[in-house]
């Protein structure tokens, strides 16, 4: 695992004790602003793992694509378009 996905997969770590915490504080019937504080928390947790993935991907998968060919870079390429198209909606 290179770096990028190691740092994401402890973002995730860290996102799923957040959850475990979300849970547990519903179930204790927690004041609703400190929830969704949390919440928002893990949301922006989770962006910032997704941010580590796509940066790894494109300084490996993409980049070698493009060194490889002029097709395989362009598919990379368009994969990346319409994964930040998703994550901006």
């Amino acid at each position: 695992m290179n770096e990028g996905k190691e740092k994401a997969a402890q973002k995730l770590k860290t996102v799923r004790g957040q959850v475990n915490g979300i849970i547990k504080m519903l179930e204790e019937d927690r004041y609703c602003v400190d929830i969704s504080t949390q919440i928002l928390s893990a949301i922006a947790l989770l962006k910032k793992a997704n941010i580590d993935v796509l940066n790894s991907h494109i300084r490996s998968c993409v980049k070698d694509a493009i060194l490889e060919g002029e097709s395989q870079g362009e598919e990379k390429i368009e994969e990346i378009i319409t994964v930040i198209d998703k994550y901006i909606k």
